[in-house]
C-alpha cells in the first residue's frame, strides 16, 4: 500500500520515474514582467533549506522581490496562513482536519495543498555503527513506549538488533524532532504506528541538530529528512515488516514508494476558489514546479516531482 501513498496524496494515478533525476519533460521557467513585492513563508523546518534555495533562485529572476522565511516547524504553518501573517505554509505533513477546519471557519473555503517535492525520512546512526538494516517494528521498539507495530519486546541495547562484541551491551542515545515538527508527527504515525515516544528522548528543535547529535554520539540513532545527511552519519536500510526485504534509501526507492518512510512535502496557500492568487505567488509556484525549481530539489538532496505531478499541481492552482 505504501507504493501508492505518494501518488494518492497528490490525487493522481501515475508511474514515477526509475530514478531521482529531474524529469526532462518539465518546462523551463521564463521570467515575466511586473513582478515585485514581498512575501512571507512560515512553517516546516524540513523545508527550510529548500524554501531558502527556491527564494534565492526566484530572486535571480526578480531582484526586487523579498521573501522572508521562518522554519520553526510544520505546526506553525496553519495558524500563520489562517491569520494571514504568511503567504506560504510549508509542511512536511498534511494539515490535520482541525487545522483545515480553523482555516475554513476564517475564510469560508479550505487551504490549497501543493505537493512540491518528495522526501525520504532517514533513520540515522553514527557513521561508525555497523548496523545495516532495521525493520519498522524494531524502530518502533527502539523509539516508542507501547510497541504498537508488534515487536515482542522493548529494545534498549544494540545487541538486540544483531550487533555483537563491544556493541552488545551498548544502549541507545535517541534523537528526535520536537512536537511542533511535521517530521515528529509523520515518524510517530508511520514508524511508531501511532504510539508514544519514550520518555527522556532527546528532542531537538531542528533536523540539523538531530543529525549533529547522532554524529557526535557513537550510540546515537535519530531521524530526519534525507536532505540533512552529513558525513558523520549513515542512513540505514529499512524493511517494512519483520524479516522483510531491506530497502536502501534512495531517490528511486522514495519515488516509487518502496522505501517505507517516503513522503510528500507540501506548501499550502490561501487561494479563493473563484479568484487567482497574486502574480508574485503564482510565479513563485511556476518556478518551483519548473525544471529549474526541481533541479533545486535534487541539489538539496530531495526527490524531484515527475512532470505529470508538476502539471497536476499547476492545474490545481490555476496556473
Amino acid at each position: 500500500m505504501r507504493k501508492f501513498a505518494i501518488a494518492a496524496g497528490l490525487g493522481v494515478a501515475m508511474s514515477f520515474p526509475a530514478a531521482a533525476q529531474v524529469d526532462e519533460n518539465l518546462s523551463d521557467y521564463e521570467a515575466v514582467s511586473g513582478i515585485s513585492g514581498s512575501v512571507v513563508s512560515i512553517g516546516s523546518d524540513t523545508l527550510n533549506n529548500l524554501m531558502t534555495l527556491w527564494a534565492e533562485e526566484f530572486q535571480e529572476f526578480y531582484p526586487n522581490v523579498t521573501i522572508e522565511i521562518q522554519g520553526a516547524g510544520s505546526s506553525t504553518a496553519p495558524p500563520a496562513l489562517t491569520q494571514g501573517t504568511s503567504n506560504f505554509g510549508p509542511m512536511s505533513r498534511e494539515m490535520k482536519s482541525s487545522e483545515v477546519q480553523s482555516f475554513e471557519e476564517k475564510h469560508g473555503y479550505p487551504p490549497t495543498k501543493m505537493g512540491v517535492a518528495i522526501d525520504a525520512l532517514a533513520v540515522y546512526v553514527n557513521k561508525d555503527n555497523p548496523v545495516q538494516c532495521l525493520s519498522i517494528p524494531q524502530v518502533d521498539a527502539i523509539f516508542s513506549e507501547g510497541r504498537r507495530c508488534g515487536h515482542p519486546e522493548d529494545i534498549t541495547r544494540w545487541g538486540q538488533v544483531g550487533l555483537d562484541g563491544s556493541w552488545d551491551n551498548r544502549d541507545f542515545a535517541l534523537y528526535s524532532r520536537n512536537a511542533v515538527s511535521g517530521t515528529y508527527g509523520y515518524f510517530k504515525d508511520n514508524a511508531l504506528c501511532g504510539g508514544d515516544y519514550k520518555a527522556g528522548i532527546n528532542e531537538q528543535p531542528g533536523s540539523a541538530s538531530v543529525v549533529q547529535g547522532v554524529s557526535e554520539s557513537l550510540n546515537g540513532i535519530g531521524y530526519s529528512g534525507i536532505g540533512y545527511m552529513t558525513s558523520g552519519v549513515k542512513a540505514i536500510a529499512i524493511s517494512e515488516e519483520t524479516d522483510g526485504d531491506c530497502v536502501e534509501i534512495s531517490g528511486e526507492s522514495a519515488a516509487t514508494g518502496e522505501y517505507p518512510l517516503a513522503r510528500l512535502l507540501y506548501v499550502y496557500v490561501n487561494k479563493h476558489p473563484n479568484e487567482e492568487v497574486s502574480p508574485l505567488v503564482s510565479e513563485f509556484f511556476r518556478m518551483v514546479l519548473s525544471k529549474q525549481g526541481q533541479e533545486v530539489v535534487a541539489k538539496d538532496g530531495y526527490v524531484p516531482l515527475p512532470a505529470p505531478v508538476a502539471a497536476r499541481m499547476r492545474e490545481q492552482l490555476g496556473l
